[in-house]
């Protein structure tokens, strides 16, 4: 009774009147009092903003990576060969010129003639590989089928790269670490056979990507392509409600530039064999133009959708695009010093996840059996396509150079770019061990993802004052040599 009496006094008070039309009356003419909440719609404000940055921040730093990738790709086929050959003109030489030193070749040259070897070996390996036979098996599969097979490979394209890196390297270091140390490996030759075997079979499966989409384009309905392109939705699903920090949305922008020239490059195989098969009638070209475009147009859609979303439900700026893209272009600039760890490529490949030298072989292996060359006149005109890609890769490269270097300088990274990868002392625990062990709680990962990506506001207050008494400035090489092909940063 008290409680039914205190309700029906409320109510008087608020409606003196308790009639239908006095209710409907105050319902029309009722007012809003926003400012009393000033702080939560600025907010919601901002984040709008926010949201509506995302494609232009973002897609600065895809064409950036693009290019980046572009890079690394072309040094395949243009200054990879002429190292080589400078590499082996070096090594028979050497009797004529007499031994000075105790290495025959620098450890730079070797890593060049086992990447020249195994490209060689690789394709001499892809010649019996047929890839007319190859479509028309993929072609008499159901639509179901060949949905869940292009899934299943894309998995195993991410898996191939993730563990094919590993396996350059160790060969790399296999057949180049000092001779006087104990070996613990199992010799240069086994490692050179896993790496030969990496290749060819990573190359066998873009193949059998390249190969999918193929019958996706030449399929009358289109309807598989569709289901291709609604695939890249569901990625949506997966990625958008999942809480994300600064550095596992660098690792996954990262995988975005790198699937986005993945699915370039296939989308020019595509081409190519689309134009043989049609005798290169240009007309043939304007009928493949369209699904093309709207391919590249579902995956740029489906990147501007996921990163806003990631943005907003995480609470990220879309400045930290804009850090993203200096943390690259600091890879770029380091790897040309001269006292520099790696090569650029293989930076780009730590980074990105992406391995160039399965793709270069594939693509080798389409255009060399869809353009048959005979004559002096073909051989004439091939010479000038290389010399052509060779003045690319160059203005490319310098393009690059300078725009890194103005994205480092306004990052105030330039201090970084001169210090020298300092060494554990013998029996002491290496940094990388130290910091790793420092990672342990929520609050000192927040430090050292801070320190990656080298944020210049003071935002992060006293934490950041601490953090620059306690480590040198290094984190940008050392994030470099932990993140090997996008691996997880803990």
């Amino acid at each position: 009774m008290y409680f039914g009496h205190y309700n029906a006094k409320c109510c008087h008070n608020v409606f003196p009147d308790p009639s239908l039309a006095r209710f409907l009356c105050a319902e029309l003419t009722r007012g809003y009092f926003l400012e009393h909440n000033e702080a939560k719609y600025t907010e919601r404000r901002e984040r709008v903003y926010t949201c509506m940055r995302i494609p232009r921040e973002l897609e600065k730093l895809m064409i950036f990576g693009f290019f980046l990738c572009l890079d690394a790709f072309l040094y395949v086929f243009t200054l990879l060969p002429l190292r080589v050959l400078l590499a082996l003109l070096h090594l028979f030489t050497l009797p004529c010129c007499g031994l000075r030193g105790s290495l025959l070749l620098q450890p730079a040259q070797v890593c060049d003639i086992l990447k020249g070897l195994i490209m060689v070996l690789c394709y001499s390996m892809m010649h019996y590989v047929d890839y007319s036979m190859m479509y028309h098996l993929i072609r008499g599969q159901s639509v179901i089928k060949l949905y869940i097979i292009y899934n299943m490979l894309e998995v195993a394209d991410r898996l191939f790269s993730s563990f094919g890196q590993d396996i350059l390297d160790a060969l790399y270091w296999t057949a180049t670490e000092p001779k006087e140390r104990k070996r613990d490996s199992i010799g240069v030759i086994p490692h050179f056979i896993m790496a030969v075997f990496y290749v060819f079979l990573h190359a066998i499966l873009i193949m059998v990507q390249a190969s999918t989409l193929n019958v996706a384009f030449n399929s009358h309905n289109k309807s598989l392509l569709t289901i291709m392109m609604s695939n890249n939705f569901v990625e949506i699903k997966g990625s958008v409600f999942k809480k994300f920090e600064k550095n596992n949305l660098f690792q996954m922008s990262n995988s975005d530039i790198k699937e986005r020239f993945t699915n370039y490059v296939l989308l020019l195989i595509v081409c190519l064999r689309n134009m043989e098969q049609f005798s290169w009638n240009p007309d043939h070209l304007w009928v493949l133009l369209p699904d093309v475009f709207m391919v590249i147009a579902s995956e740029i859609a489906v990147d501007i959708i996921k990163h806003a979303f990631i943005t907003k439900f995480n609470e990220i700026t879309a400045d930290v695009y804009s850090e993203y893209r200096a943390s690259l272009a600091f890879d770029l600039v380091s790897s040309r010093q001269k006292n520099a760890c790696t090569d650029y490529s293989d930076s780009v490949a730590r980074r990105m996840g992406f391995i160039p030298l399965p793709l270069a072989v594939l693509l080798i292996r389409v255009v060399m059996s869809s353009v048959n060359v005979q004559g002096a006149l073909s051989y004439s005109c091939l010479l000038l396509f290389y010399l052509g890609m060779v003045t690319l890769k160059v203005l490319n490269s310098i393009v690059l150079l300078g725009k890194s270097c103005v994205y480092v300088k306004r990052a105030n990274m330039e201090d970084k770019l001169f210090e020298r990868p300092s060494t554990a002392a013998p029996g002491k625990t290496p940094s990388r061990t130290r910091k790793t062990s420092r990672c342990t709680s929520n609050k000192q990962r927040h430090v050292v993802t801070s320190e990656i990506f080298l944020t210049t506001k003071e935002e992060e207050g006293m934490e950041g004052t601490e953090l620059k008494h306690r480590t040198p400035k290094k984190d940008l090489l050392d994030v470099d040599r932990f993140t090997i092909c996008g691996n997880r940063i803990d």
